[in-house]
């Protein structure tokens, strides 16, 4: 499960080494382990109910989604949310078949406070001994890279800055001299690329990154006729990786090797784990929130004329005109087709009722019927007005790839403080958290995004 809540492959994540081994294993291994810790710590006995569940834990959490080079606060927030995922699923399934009753309520308390602890204090411990037992196993790879330009020394950046890949970068070799090369000084030209297969061969390189312009392609294909005649593995890492890509990947037709350059993360799997959260988690929301939905509904009706409805012309998935809902909070029902002004502070078309519901985002709440219409999704990038997007498309660079997506009722740029302001400094920096998002999506991120956009409801008002 923890797998398939997270998909971001990355293009120079290696093959199975112990690093990745150990980030497949973490995660199910304490999972399952803390479970029969907190049964024989509180007294019960290890039988076949404890050795199934454990069994069902191990299961559901492989592979670990968890990556060790992840920075804490990332780390934290993907075991948090996951945990929580992994409750809801095997606390519906125990409630749905009635097996909770084999074990006893203290133990599964314990169990799922205590596991979020353990996971953590596990990849803390990891995160702190693996580098250091791959420098005394002397198991790195040593790696050279060909060719000094962009996407060249951000590799090499890579195996410098990441202990967990267990390589060691040595060096590059290029055919321009020193001197027209990009600074790296402290790391050594080699030589030519006419000397590249001689030096693997005799100094242990077990790894060679072309990181060559596709341009010139009689020199890779030279390169790697000269590398015939060693046993060093050879990736190619091709100039296009340079470009902003959003869920850039190594994608077929049929047989034939594409990369993908530009493409939405919600295809297949993805796709309908999207849906189905979405389906799902609207459902139950308006079913809570529904005394609130009646009791705003008809507070906008006796507070102001108009409909408590306001309707909003805005682009949804592949740029395509969508309706959208809102409570009415203003004496204006413009619906942003041909022109759009911002609210401001103490706008006068905001009707006094309509500042609160605005400051307490009780407006957006008819925007889970989008979600079940399937117009929109909880999370994703916020859907501006008509006139809005065709004022700051020709302004922003990648403004329009953010409609691969459903737009959503909060989004990524919203929890990061970017919820207000039509100026291009402020629309610029959303669009860089929402193609953000789009190149990182996972289940995790989006129940992160839900989980601080309630905190920051709560604790924040500051929407006029």
């Amino acid at each position: 499960m923890f797998a398939v809540l997270d998909r971001n492959p990355g293009f120079l994540r290696s093959s199975f080494t112990l690093t990745r081994f150990i980030e497949a294993f973490i995660d199910p291994l304490v999972v399952a382990s803390s479970l029969l810790v907190c049964g024989a710590a509180l007294g019960e006995r290890f039988s076949a109910p404890y050795v199934i569940l454990a069994l069902l834990a191990f299961s559901l959490s492989f592979p670990g989604n968890v990556r060790l080079h992840e920075s804490p606060g990332r780390v934290t927030r993907k075991v948090v949310t996951n945990w929580v995922m992994f409750v809801l699923i095997l606390g519906g399934f125990g409630l749905a078949s009635g097996y909770y009753r084999f074990f006893p309520r203290e133990v599964l308390l314990a169990w799922a406070a205590a596991s979020p602890l353990a996971l953590l204090a596990a990849h803390a411990l990891v995160r702190t001994a693996l580098p250091r037992v791959i420098a005394i196993s002397h198991a790195e790879r040593r790696v050279v890279v060909a060719g000094v330009n962009d996407i060249g020394i951000r590799v090499a950046t890579e195996f410098e800055t990441n202990p967990f890949l267990g390589t060691k970068f040595v060096g590059f070799f290029d055919d321009r001299t020193r001197e027209r090369l990009p600074e790296i000084t402290r790391n050594p030209l080699l030589g030519n690329l006419a000397q590249l297969a001689d030096y693997v061969k005799h100094n242990g390189v077990e790894a060679i990154y072309l990181a060559l312009p596709m341009a010139t392609q009689p020199r890779i294909l030279k390169v790697l006729d000269d590398l015939r005649d060693t046993t060093a593995s050879i990736y190619f890492v091709p100039d296009i990786f340079v470009t902003d890509l959003i869920q850039g990947r190594l994608d077929y037709v049929g047989g034939v090797p594409t990369v993908a350059v530009c493409d939405t993360p919600f295809t297949g799997v993805n796709g309908l784990i999207k849906r189905g959260a979405d389906i799902v988690l609207s459902l139950l929301i308006l079913l809570l929130i529904s005394p609130v939905l009646l009791a705003t509904a008809l507070a906008v009706k006796l507070t102001s004329p108009g409909p408590v409805i306001f309707r909003q012309r805005r682009y949804g998935l592949d740029g395509k005109e969508i309706v959208v809902y809102k409570f009415r909070s203003m004496t204006v029902t413009e619906d942003g087709e041909k022109t759009y002004t911002q609210v401001t502070r103490n706008d006068a078309r905001v009707t006094p009722f309509g500042a609160f519901i605005r400051r307490t985002s009780l407006d957006e709440l008819p925007q889970f019927f989008n979600v079940l219409q399937g117009r929109m999704s909880i999370v994703g990038p916020r859907p501006h007005a008509v006139a809005v997007n065709e004022s700051y498309r020709k302004l922003i660079p990648g403004y329009m790839v953010r409609h691969k997506v459903k737009p959503g009722i909060t989004g990524w740029a919203q929890v990061n403080g970017f919820r207000g302001g039509d100026d291009l400094e402020h629309m610029t920096k959303r669009i860089e958290f929402d193609l953000e998002y789009l190149r990182n999506w996972s289940l995790t991120l989006d129940l992160w995004i839900i989980f601080k956009t309630v905190w920051i409801v709560f604790k924040d008002r500051h929407a006029y």
